[in-house]
């Protein structure tokens, strides 16, 4: 019998490969770093697949085991930040003509790690409020008022910026 879920969770590695790494970028601030934690994550997942009981959330299961992973490494103190925010024009997506995208995208990054992550997810991620709320194992009502705060935290730094003329 074919195992659907290990075919299903390879094919979910395999067509969100970018996505894994914006994520993961975003919480190491170093390339090589942010591949190692995503090696873990893609490691720990198809080792413990069979652990998954909601077969269809393989989604949310995975975004959680990265998000764990990135923490991880942070909280072991391996995190060496070598590089400035400001450098992310190194990744493989970057293009000139979304650099206003990256401007935000690197205020994002500097927002505090529960709204950072829920911002990511749900704009970058595409994720429903709902699934966020499964994959950070909190409430909704959680998601959506720290959601709501790092919009208007987004907000006024973007509008000081423009203000004084960065």
């Amino acid at each position: 019998m074919k195992d659907t879920t290990y075919d299903n969770l390879v094919e979910h590695i395999i067509t969100n490969q970018n996505s894994f790494y914006r994520i993961a970028y975003c919480y190491v601030y170093d390339k090589d770093s942010a591949l190692d934690t995503i090696q873990n994550a893609i490691c720990k997942s198809l080792e413990n697949y069979n652990n998954l009981r909601n077969k269809k959330a393989i989604k949310t299961w995975f975004y959680r085991i990265l998000i764990n992973e990135c923490l991880l490494y942070i909280r072991k103190g391996k995190k060496e930040i070598i590089c400035d925010p400001a450098d992310m024009k190194e990744e493989v997506y970057y293009e000139e003509a979304f650099e206003p995208k990256l401007e935000v995208y690197q205020k994002v990054c500097e927002l505090p790690e529960h709204m950072k992550t829920i911002v990511i997810l749900h704009f970058y991620e595409q994720m429903t409020l709902k699934e966020i709320s499964e994959t950070l194992e909190v409430n909704i009502n959680t998601v959506k008022t720290r959601l709501y705060a790092a919009l208007k935290r987004l907000r006024t730094v973007l509008e000081n910026e423009l203000e004084v003329g960065v």
